[in-house]
């Protein structure tokens, strides 16, 4: 389905409008330091403004998605983890579903899980379970630069020349972990509306290895859905990065918003995010 088809087969009921932190190019290089609050202080924090964007309601749609097309697809994902903050569970069995379901989507010969970070919207929550806070500001996690890198630091050069002689990609899959989604929900955008300009570097520096990551600024083609209230069962599978630069999406933008339809006494978001290689042979 083409983009004016889409935008056509989700009505007005559908959409709602929500504001979005697009970053701002104001020329200076931003730097973040993560985990390393003695260096904190030299940080240079991007620049954001806020712009309200129409965001579609993508359950309608659901069937229609695709990965390559649209940078990413929402499943029915049921899981065997009884408990997503046990890092034996993950290990043990949530691995082995993740890769499943991204060969499924994706057509991937092999996957490689190497990280997952747990998010919960309230201070009280992220210290309990050891989370990070929900991220309010328009990115893709990975850059040109920062994704190959990346794939040297978890398999090692020799590995790393093997892969980057046919595709790779990296892919995500975003749930959550406890209850309903109803605060903070997920906004993904349709890779084929962003165009190739407004890629905004900012650098992620740990004490161990610097990441890099893009923020993306405003552009008013940008095509956003959301799946409202998204249960446990549910997952959305999305690229970050892709070698492959033939196909539509490479890139997907995404962000948490203040939804103006979520209920006053709405719990805080529990997630997950799992990132992946996910290896073409």
């Amino acid at each position: 389905m083409s983009i004016v088809a889409e935008r056509a087969a989700t009505g007005a009921a559908d959409t709602l409008s929500a504001r979005f932190n697009y970053v701002v190019d104001n020329g200076r290089p931003a730097v973040r330091y993560i985990d390393w609050p003695e260096m904190a202080h030299n940080a240079v924090e991007p620049v954001y403004q806020q712009h309200e964007m129409p965001v579609r309601n993508g359950r309608p749609l659901r069937d229609t998605f695709d990965i390559d097309t649209h940078g990413f697809v929402f499943v029915d994902h049921h899981t065997q983890v009884k408990d997503f903050t046990d890092e034996a569970q993950r290990a043990s069995i949530y691995d082995a579903e993740v890769q499943a379901l991204i060969k499924k989507h994706t057509g991937a010969s092999s996957v490689v899980v190497f990280d997952h970070t747990l998010r919960v919207s309230d201070e009280a929550g992220q210290k309990s379970i050891n989370a990070r806070p929900t991220v309010k500001g328009v990115h893709n996690d990975y850059t040109e630069d920062s994704a190959p890198r990346r794939l040297r630091e978890i398999v090692g050069d020799a590995e790393a020349e093997r892969r980057f002689k046919k595709r790779w990609a990296i892919v995500q899959v975003w749930r959550p972990i406890r209850g309903k989604v109803l605060m903070d929900p997920l906004g993904i955008c349709d890779g084929r509306s962003i165009p190739q300009k407004g890629f905004i570097r900012v650098q992620r520096r740990y004490k161990d290895r610097t990441g890099e990551v893009y923020h993306i600024a405003h552009n008013p083609s940008h095509i956003w859905f959301h799946f409202p209230q998204m249960e446990r069962h549910e997952a959305l599978v999305f690229k970050v990065f892709d070698s492959d630069t033939s196909k539509p999406s490479r890139f997907t933008a995404h962000s948490a918003f203040d939804d103006p339809q979520s209920p006053s006494n709405a719990p805080g978001r529990e997630s997950i995010e799992t990132r992946t290689f996910a290896f073409f042979d």
